[in-house]
């Protein structure tokens, strides 16, 4: 009889005998990084191939801003619930393993694209894959790591975002400088077809709540895990809590001008500061690099510290950071030199972006271990619903109509106008940090 061989995988004991293997933890969350990465990369590579592509298609702004954030978001923020509800009940490593490869297929096939409609319809296909792959990865870290590395975990997790968005600006851009825009989508796609397999081998579900409950004593009697919960019961645990709402709509506006920013800024480069391709890749990717994953880090950093003190430092965290980051961002764009515009640029990046681990990891603990990967769908529903589908769409639109008064300079006042969703932000942040000690759950 042949023998069958099975993948060779790190072995995880469950949490309830022992803790899985600090290496094979930190296994779990180096890949978990990579795929996020690669939702980035197939995301963002967008920004920097947007000229061209507007050039091709003789897109307006307002066109290039429905196609790039509106079209990803239609199905992206609808779908995540459902997803993540089947994911409460059923294997997250299988259903990110697919997420992975149909976000990938489609970032491919936005390379065949000959018109407005295919591009368009491509990224939904894009969105329908990546609606998928953060909301189990969210579970997934709080059922790996101790709830006093969490922030921490998650932070290192939203790695993934400037790690994929700057491999997306660099390798676009020169993909699409020696090649052209159509390669660029190919190649990056086709990496993340080869990455899904390879997740769905060496990866697997950790006991939910394993943390919550390792505490029980042997000679304790066994429990059955909790029933998976339906959507609307989660809804009606955190539709209680102001906590939710205040922290979902003020990381949704953060990200309106978040996802805004990084999505029209190459294209600022372009016009306003006259950088060629290449040099545009280089420039933005690095800002995006070094100032993304210093503020993520340390976001996730002084949550896990000042945390212990206080709940409330959770969100206090990222509100501050909001309103230092307005005037870097303003002289920023207000220089001729690119040697000064480079550091000021890379301030508010980085404090743009504390707000992940903080945020994600205050929305884990408003509901019992066994609704988490449903809440924080429901938290990326608004979050992204908003950032996303209005964030890109919005910069394009007011670009367009002050067109006809600053001409090419137009990009730059309509970025000057969504700075204001930080401030909206700041305040939510703040109003729910009064709030969120009462509603936490251990």
């Amino acid at each position: 009889m042949e023998r069958t061989l099975e993948p060779s995988v790190p072995t995880m004991p469950t949490l309830t005998s022992g803790s899985p293997t600090k290496a094979y933890r930190h296994y779990v969350l180096a890949i978990l990084v990579f795929v996020y990465m690669m939702n980035f990369v197939d995301r963002q590579i967008l920004a920097i191939l947007g000229p061209a592509v507007i050039k091709e298609f003789t897109l307006t702004d307002s066109q290039f801003g429905l196609m790039y954030g509106t079209a990803f978001a239609l199905l992206y923020t609808t779908l995540a619930l459902p997803i993540a509800w089947f994911a409460d009940r059923s294997s997250r490593r299988n259903i990110m393993s697919v997420a992975v490869l149909v976000w990938s297929a489609f970032t491919a096939l936005c390379g065949a694209t000959h018109s407005f409609t295919q591009i368009f319809l491509a990224r939904i296909g894009v969105g329908v894959g990546e609606a998928g792959g953060v909301a189990p990865a969210y579970s997934f870290i709080a059922d790996y790591f101790p709830k006093s590395q969490r922030a921490r975990a998650l932070s290192v997790y939203s790695l993934g975002i400037p790690l994929g968005s700057a491999f997306g600006i660099l390798f676009g851009g020169l993909i699409a400088h020696a090649l052209s825009w159509r390669w660029a989508f190919v190649i990056v796609g086709g990496v993340g077809v080869l990455v899904a397999p390879i997740f769905r081998l060496t990866v697997r579900d950790p006991k939910r709540g394993g943390y919550e409950t390792a505490a029980v004593t042997a000679d304790a009697p066994a429990t059955a895990p909790p029933t998976p919960p339906t959507v609307l019961e989660v809804f009606r645990i955190v539709a209680k809590k102001s906590s939710f709402w205040l922290l979902s709509f003020g990381a949704a506006a953060s990200s309106v001008c978040g996802y805004g920013v990084a999505g029209w800024l190459p294209s600022f480069f372009k016009r306003s500061l006259h950088l060629g391709d290449v040099d545009r890749a280089w420039y933005y990717a690095g800002i995006t690099l070094i100032g993304g994953c210093l503020g993520i880090l340390c976001g996730g950093i002084l949550a896990d510290r000042a945390g212990k003190a206080s709940k409330r430092a959770y969100p206090i965290i990222p509100a501050l950071a909001f309103l230092v980051s307005l005037p870097c961002f303003f002289l920023a764009m207000n220089t001729s030199s690119l040697v000064v515009a480079f550091p000021l640029f890379l301030i508010p990046t980085g404090l743009n972006l504390m707000w992940l681990g903080p945020i994600i990891t205050a929305v884990q603990h408003l509901v019992p271990a066994h609704m988490r990967t449903t809440a924080s769908a429901m938290f990326l529903l608004i979050n992204n619903l908003l950032g996303i589908a209005v964030g890109l769409w919005y910069f394009g639109f007011i670009s367009d109509k002050l067109k006809p008064h600053f001409g090419d300079e137009s990009l730059r006042y309509a970025l000057y106008t969504g700075l204001g969703f930080y401030l909206i932000s700041s305040a939510l942040f703040l109003l729910a940090s009064r709030k969120l000690t009462k509603h936490w759950v251990e």
